[in-house]
C-alpha cells in the first residue's frame, strides 16, 4: 500500500533535517512524502530543498494554523495511507513504515496506531505514551491514542471529513475521537515506539491555555455524543501521570 506521509513545518530550522533523515532512512518504498510550509523565514525551507529529490511536494504558503496544514497535505496525498510526522519529531526505527503497512495488510485495518516517546533536546527520554489495545466505549474513560503515531486510510477522510479547525488544540483528539468511537473504524494496536517527539505543546504552555485545551476536549466528546463528558475531560490528563512512571 503507498503511505502518504505529510510533515507541516513553520520555522522548524533546528529540527527539521533529523525529521527528513528519518523519513529517507525508512525501509519502505511505496512512500509519498509532502511538507507543507507556513512560510518560514529560518532557513526551514533552505533545507528541505536540501532533500526536494526526496520529497514529492513541497508547498509553502500562508495557512490558518497547524491543521488547516494537514488538511491542505491530505489533499495533495495520493497514497492510501496517511500518517502525520511532525518537523519536530522523528521515527524511532528505520522499519515503522514497513511494519505499520504490513498490520494494514494483514488484519484488514482501517487505522493503525502505536507507541511514542517524548525526549528532551538531549534525547533523553521524559515521557512514554503507551494507550494500549483499544476497546469500544475507551474515550468515555479519558483514553486517546497518540496522534503521532496515527495511520489511516484515506478513504475515511472522504467519508467522514478532514480535520475540524474548531476544536482548537483538541482538533487532532476530536478526528480520532469521530473516526474511531463516533464511527466504529477498525483499529490495530502496535506495540511500538513509532515517534520520538520533543517535549513540550502548545496547550500546556500556560493556564490559559490548558483551560482552552479543557474547554476544546469538551466540545468534542459533547460533538461526538461521549455520555459521561465529565468524567472523561477529568481521567484525560490524569492519564498522563502513568506516562512518567518507571522512565529509564
Amino acid at each position: 500500500m503507498k503511505i502518504s506521509l505529510i510533515t507541516v513545518t513553520f520555522n522548524a530550522a533546528d529540527t527539521i533535517e533529523l525529521c527528513i533523515n528519518s523519513v529517507i532512512n525508512q525501509q519502505y518504498p511505496h512512500l509519498e512524502y509532502i511538507i507543507i510550509d507556513a512560510q518560514s523565514t529560518d532557513g526551514t525551507l533552505v533545507i528541505a530543498n536540501k532533500y526536494k529529490k526526496h520529497i514529492h511536494h513541497i508547498v509553502s504558503e500562508p495557512d490558518n494554523g497547524i491543521y488547516d496544514a494537514m488538511n491542505k497535505g491530505i489533499k495533495h496525498a495520493t497514497g492510501d495511507i496517511i500518517g502525520i510526522l511532525n518537523a519536530d519529531d522523528h521515527f524511532a526505527e528505520n522499519d515503522i513504515l514497513k511494519t505499520i503497512n504490513n498490520i494494514f495488510e494483514t488484519t484488514g485495518a482501517d487505522a493503525v496506531y502505536g507507541n511514542v516517546d517524548y525526549i528532551d533536546k538531549n534525547n533523553k527520554v521524559i515521557r512514554k505514551w503507551r494507550s494500549g489495545v483499544y476497546e469500544h466505549g475507551a474515550f468515555n474513560w479519558g483514553w486517546m491514542p497518540p496522534h503521532p503515531s496515527f495511520y489511516v486510510k484515506k478513504e475515511l477522510f472522504e467519508k467522514f471529513g478532514l480535520y475540524d479547525l474548531q476544536y482548537g488544540s483538541a482538533t487532532d483528539y476530536e478526528l480520532m475521537l469521530r473516526f474511531i468511537h463516533t464511527h466504529k473504524i477498525k483499529v490495530e494496536y502496535l506495540d511500538k515506539v513509532v515517534v520520538k517527539m520533543l517535549i513540550g505543546g502548545v496547550s500546556n504552555k500556560s493556564i490559559k491555555n490548558r483551560i482552552d485545551a479543557w474547554k476544546n476536549d469538551y466540545k468534542a466528546m459533547q460533538t461526538n455524543g461521549l455520555p459521561f463528558p465529565y468524567i472523561a475531560i477529568i481521567l484525560k490528563p490524569l492519564r498522563k501521570i502513568t506516562q512518567y512512571i518507571n522512565i529509564k
